[in-house]
């Protein structure tokens, strides 16, 4: 694949949005348990986020979507979690394409520790796992509505192996307590709603994985980082380890999403105009159709599940 066939080197994910029958009880669980602080609350949306790593402004993906504006000061915050009432929906049936887990990622392990205390004191039987991945620390919960949500912190790239191009991981225990033990502070747990973090990858539920990596690796653009055969693929931009996934343990042969609760968008974000020029040429080329407002490109993938990509050069 050419250079210009790929996603920049900067690209990253932006908020989720989920479609919910609750909003105030899913408001409670990602701003008490997860510690995200709300930005926006309107009527039927709330948006949920944390301060930006370092400072700074909203990344085009990670701003507040359209509908809400960024509060006072908020200028600094990156939206994590989207939430629309949508109590008309019902849940998809099993073994439907959609959203395996939100993946948040904190910038130390103090920050993750914290929310890991917060959301598994809070809410203790959503907590579903635990594992040192090499390239990072994950704990795993399921949230009221039964989307899948990961709290994790990358070691550094150093870190990290490679083998013949494929990025070294493994599923090794650990002991919550023990690292709540070793890494939670009380700094970190009384300002962890101060505290950086953002959306870093996105895992999917697909039907087949080599449509999977015909779409997102072939026509969008990411590189595969690794791969579990016909079971999952991990793809990435810049040499991370993964900014999306897409597995079919629970949705092997599923077809097209109907209108459900759960994944209503996930967003990329593109560092420049020109990427996300040379990103819709290729949906177009592949024959996706997309929608652009003259700020965001979104088209679904195989399955229905809605992308959009934005950045802050545009609009």
């Amino acid at each position: 694949m050419n250079s210009q066939d790929l996603l920049a080197a900067d690209t990253g994910m932006g908020a989720v949005t989920l479609r919910v029958a609750d909003l105030d009880a899913m408001t409670a669980f990602y701003r008490d348990g997860v510690r995200l602080t709300v930005l926006v609350q309107e009527a039927a949306r709330v948006v949920l986020g944390r301060p930006a790593s370092g400072g700074g402004t909203v990344s085009a993906g990670g701003a507040v979507p359209a509908g809400g504006a960024v509060p006072p000061g908020g200028a600094l915050d990156v939206p994590v979690v989207v939430l629309e009432h949508e109590p008309a929906l019902r849940h998809a049936s099993p073994g439907q394409a959609g959203l395996f887990h939100t993946a948040v990622v904190f910038d130390d392990r103090a920050d993750l520790a914290a929310a890991l205390y917060s959301v598994a004191t809070r809410y203790p039987q959503s907590f579903t796992g635990s594992a040192d991945h090499l390239v990072s620390n994950a704990f795993y919960f399921t949230d009221p509505e039964g989307n899948g949500v990961e709290l994790y912190w990358d070691r550094d790239r150093t870190e990290w192996s490679w083998t013949h191009g494929s990025i070294d991981m493994d599923t090794v225990y650990i002991d919550p307590n023990a690292f709540l033990q070793e890494h939670l502070t009380p700094e970190a747990l009384e300002h962890a709603d101060a505290r950086p973090a953002r959306v870093g990858h996105v895992h999917l539920s697909v039907g087949d994985v080599a449509a999977a990596k015909a779409f997102y690796v072939d026509t969008l653009g990411f590189t595969t980082t690794a791969a579990m055969g016909s079971q999952a693929l991990f793809v990435s931009a810049g040499g991370y380890h993964h900014h999306m996934a897409m597995n079919t343990w629970n949705s092997r042969g599923a077809g097209r999403r109907q209108q459900a609760l759960g994944l209503g968008l996930v967003r990329i974000e593109v560092p420049a105009v020109d990427d996300l020029g040379a990103l819709t040429t290729r949906m177009h080329d592949a024959g996706v159709q997309t929608a652009d407002d003259g700020r965001t490109v979104a088209f679904d993938d195989p399955w229905a599940n809605r992308i959009e990509v934005t950045t802050t050069g545009r609009g």
